[in-house]
């Protein structure tokens, strides 16, 4: 009853919006939502927190507050004063981005303070006037983003350094002879700094790993990883919990389970595959309709919280797919023997088993712990066989979860989801892991059969937490969320694929979706693809981890979450958990911890595609080494104050063509435009165009391939 009192009373009292500032300023390192400020404010009842949501609006209109994401907010700086983080350019001059101003601030070189790319920082920025870019110095650097660099060590008489990789580091670590730990001149390294005396140029280290001569296959994969901060082993403690784990299962952990050992059960992966996180099972019911299991390793009954293994995952959070290797999130042991779905052996799953008519309408459904035998592997160039011949191993199984596989997915592109295929560059590889030839995979009817089911157990899984009965509190849990795009992004994209001759309806969601749908058809096969498809997922908000839920855009999806890949993904093995705690009628959890592990999640996402990324560019410029003075057709796919970077058609490899190197004119550079302008000549190449290009150079150690324009 008191409670209700304090409630009451704080809605009606007139200093409601200065308890909001007041909680936002005990919370400044962080955004806040409304629930969030509630919790601070000890609000529960739904007048109050609507209340909070509206007074935090109107604040954002006036300006004292500022939203940083879709509904969170913090406290709009009022000082010189700033937070932020560096973002460093090649020239050794900086900018700080701060969630507290809209533009970012310019830090020349002799400000820095030694800051490094990615640190945390207070800067203070000079008055300027209307206009003017903003300029600042940095006053405090409140956390490192790292402390391990990659590069070259150079080794002299007296001392060494190391030379690191990225361009962004824009200075070299001084490196005691002493602390060279057997690393050899030429060599690639790892090193840590140590100390960075006041008034010194150069950061001291050490090295704390060798990985190997340059140009070496398992020199420069190693090298992106350390680079991206994933380790390269697991700790010992961490392996030596994995090997205690046994792969007998006890028949006390079978009589708790639902048993699907006899019923007809595969898995379709990649070929190379060894971590098989999912699998499918289907049977005919005496009524006529089908049950289709969709069962998913289950990880949490093997990784317990608290355990050095769940730490361990938790701070990898992700598998890391290279190009000739994968870097699990956990140990061998689990990720490719216990965990993973193996064919004839018995393994513990967490499923969902969906009643289906033969229009693939869910009926009825249930989640919960099984237990399953795989019949068969498949890979999916096998599955793909088995759809096109109708012959072959359950070849009526295949293609009848086929024929329900595309109802799904009809049904959901009729309510608006987006069908991006991404182009994805595959490499032929030589027994030293070079490049014999590029290829880009195609996604046929065996990836989407999988992929429409993983969707639908992730849709239902989320709907079954999500969707709650009137008056009854939402119940924390991990959504996969994907905002809309923003209309500046769309409009933007509509202009450069007019380029081509494409346009799309962008009016409403539902319609942008479906026209998003009719260029990705109409583009499939042509030269443009790939650059069309990178600009449009580019276009697209970025999906990310939260437990706030606002749908997912691009699968036109209310709920949404990741359930079926706990083997690569921590967040599936937090969904595993939190499902099975509701299914035991367990309370609410605390919302707090779960979104730091969500953000952690999505952060960790982000680094995984960009090392991901920078295998595949390394893979590209390796296979263009002996491809000097050939010319290719390529598309433009940037522009910038430099140059314009092309991709070529043939095997989707992107270089620069340098404006020195375009010197039949003098060529400016349109930002606005996305193009580049002849001072005499008029003539125009923008983003988009078609081109021929020459290689000028390929330089393997900065991971660049330079062109030529071919003026013909």
């Amino acid at each position: 009853m008191s409670k209700n009192r304090k409630t009451n009373k704080a809605v009606d009292d007139s200093s409601f919006a200065k308890a909001i500032l007041e909680a936002l300023s005990k919370s400044s390192s962080r955004a806040l939502n409304y629930k969030q400020i509630a919790k601070i404010l000890d609000i529960n009842d739904g007048p109050g927190r609507s209340k909070i949501a509206h007074t935090l609006n109107q604040m954002k209109l006036n300006g004292t507050v500022k939203e940083i994401d879709r509904g969170k907010f913090r406290l709009k700086a009022a000082s010189s004063y700033f937070t932020g983080k560096v973002d460093m350019t090649s020239t050794g001059a900086g900018y700080v981005i701060s969630p507290d101003t809209d533009k970012d601030i310019y830090i020349a070189p002799k400000h820095l303070k030694t800051a490094l790319h990615g640190d945390t920082v207070k800067v203070y920025v000079h008055a300027v006037k209307k206009g003017e870019r903003l300029r600042g110095e940095i006053v405090e650097i409140t956390a490192r983003a790292k402390s391990n660099f990659v590069g070259t060590v150079k080794i002299s008489a007296k001392f060494a350094f190391l030379l690191p990789d990225n361009p962004k580091m824009p200075v070299d670590l001084y490196i005691p002879l002493t602390a060279l730990n057997g690393a050899k001149d030429g060599e690639k390294a790892i090193a840590k700094i140590t100390d960075w005396p006041a008034g010194a140029t150069n950061p001291f280290g050490e090295i704390t790993d060798v990985l190997g001569m340059p140009g070496n296959n398992d020199t420069e994969m190693n090298a992106i990883l350390a680079e991206y901060d994933f380790p390269l082993s697991f700790p010992k403690n961490v392996e030596a919990d994995a090997e205690k784990i046994s792969d007998t299962i006890s028949q006390n952990e079978i009589s708790k389970r639902r048993d699907f050992r006899d019923v007809i059960t595969f898995t379709i992966d990649p070929v190379d595959a060894k971590d098989f996180d999912d699998a499918l099972s289907l049977r005919k019911l005496e009524n006529g309709n089908y049950e289709i299991g969709v069962h998913i390793a289950d990880v949490s009954h093997y990784v317990k919280p608290g355990s050095a293994l769940d730490d361990e995952a938790i701070k990898r959070a992700t598998s890391v797919y290279l190009v000739d290797r994968v870097i699990p999130m956990l140990p061998e042991k689990l990720s490719n023997m216990v965990c993973s779905l193996r064919p004839k052996e018995d393994k513990l799953t967490f499923s969902a088993v969906f009643e289906m008519n033969e229009d693939a309408k869910v009926l009825n459904q249930w989640f919960g712990r099984t237990i399953i035998n795989s019949d068969r592997r498949f890979a999916y160039e096998e599955a793909q066989q088995v759809i096109e011949t109708g012959e072959g191993d359950f070849a009526d199984e295949i293609n009848l979860l086929d024929h329900l596989a595309k109802k799904l997915r009809a049904e959901r592109f009729k309510h608006g989801s987006i069908a991006f295929e991404k182009a994805e560059v595959k490499f032929h590889l030589d027994e030293k892991g070079n490049p014999t030839g590029v290829y880009v995979k195609e996604m046929k009817d065996s990836n989407k059969l999988i992929e429409d089911f993983m969707l639908l157990a992730n849709r239902k899984v989320a709907e079954f937490i999500g969707k709650t009965e009137q008056g009854k509190k939402e119940r924390t849990f991990v959504y996969r969320i994907h905002d809309n795009p923003s209309q500046e992004k769309l409009q933007q994209f509509v202009g450069f694929i007019g380029k081509f001759g494409y346009s799309m309806k962008t009016s409403s969601g539902k319609e942008t979706a479906f026209s998003m749908n009719k260029l990705m058809k109409d583009i499939h096969g042509k030269g443009e693809q790939n650059v069309i498809e990178q600009l449009a997922i580019r276009t697209m908000a970025k999906a990310i981890y939260t437990t706030e839920n606002i749908g997912h855009y691009g699968l036109a999806f209310d709920y949404y979450t990741h359930f079926t890949s706990p083997i690569r993904r921590y967040p599936d093995v937090m969904v595993h958990r939190l499902l099975q705690h509701y299914l035991d009628g367990g309370f609410s959890v605390n919302e707090d911890e779960y979104e730091e592990q969500c953000e952690h999640s999505s952060a960790m996402e982000k680094r995984a595609a960009e090392a991901e990324r920078a295998s595949v560019k390394y893979k590209q410029v390796q296979f263009m080494q002996d491809k000097t003075g050939q010319k290719f057709d390529g598309i433009i796919s940037g522009v910038t104050e430099w140059g314009l970077y092309v991709e070529l058609e043939e095997n989707k490899c992107e270089g620069m063509v340098r404006l020195r190197d375009i010197d039949d004119d003098f060529y400016v550079f349109d930002e606005d435009n996305f193009c580049i302008t002849g001072n005499l000549s008029g003539v125009k190449y923008q983003l988009g165009d078609k081109v021929r290009v020459k290689v000028k150079r390929v330089d393997l150690d900065r991971k660049q391939i330079d062109f030529f324009m071919v003026l013909e």
